[in-house]
């Protein structure tokens, strides 16, 4: 029963579409008609501007974060806290605000990570981040990122959150797909650089 009740709490904050409220409400512009048409951070940064997009990622960030480690508190099984972690992730990818519709999860699958395995997801995070400044693409950084999570899962020790980690990987590379064939075709807009 608590793994439900923590299941839905989890699914319903990961539903919380933070960007699409910030860009509509502080920007009047709905993220879903403009740049890349995702909620996320990196979308509101570039049509609202850097602030924006920094409270959308921390906002995205917290939600999964929250619900994760509440549940670690009650749960003590890692297969009960990785329910948890991929409600909170799925919740933000097809939101129950948003028709089932929404964003890559990124941020929200760094929240969760934090909280359910916090060196697992403070390396698989710099890893993003060292990618993005390398590359100039979120896109690649995304990609290392949701492929460093499960390997990290077995070099820190966290085995029972290996196989939510493949599951959140191969959601990530999903959600990812036009990314990836735009970044095939040398086609992927870098960080915070408009649309041409």
């Amino acid at each position: 029963m608590a793994i439900i009740l923590w299941c839905l709490i989890a699914y319903i904050l990961g539903s919380i579409p933070f960007g699409l409220f910030i860009a509509k409400t502080l920007c009047g512009i709905d993220p879903r008609e403009d740049g890349s048409r995702n909620t996320g951070a990196t979308n509101v940064a570039r049509l609202c501007g850097a602030k924006y997009g920094i409270a959308t990622l921390v906002l995205d960030l917290a939600k999964g974060f929250v619900p994760v480690l509440m549940a670690s508190y009650w749960l003590e099984s890692n297969f009960a806290l990785s329910l948890v972690l991929l409600a909170a992730i799925f919740g933000h990818a097809y939101s129950l605000f948003m028709r089932f519709k929404g964003g890559k999860a990124v941020a929200t699958t760094v929240g969760a990570f934090l909280a359910a395995s916090p060196w697992g997801g403070i390396i698989s995070a710099a890893l993003c981040l060292g990618v993005v400044a390398l590359s100039g693409h979120v896109s690649m950084g995304s990609l290392t990122f949701a492929l460093a999570l499960p390997v990290l899962m077995i070099l820190t020790g966290n085995f029972g959150l290996f196989p939510a980690a493949v599951v959140v990987m191969l959601l990530l590379f999903w959600r990812h797909r036009e990314n990836i064939r735009r970044l095939a075709r040398g086609e992927e807009n870098p960080w915070l650089k408009p649309k041409a």
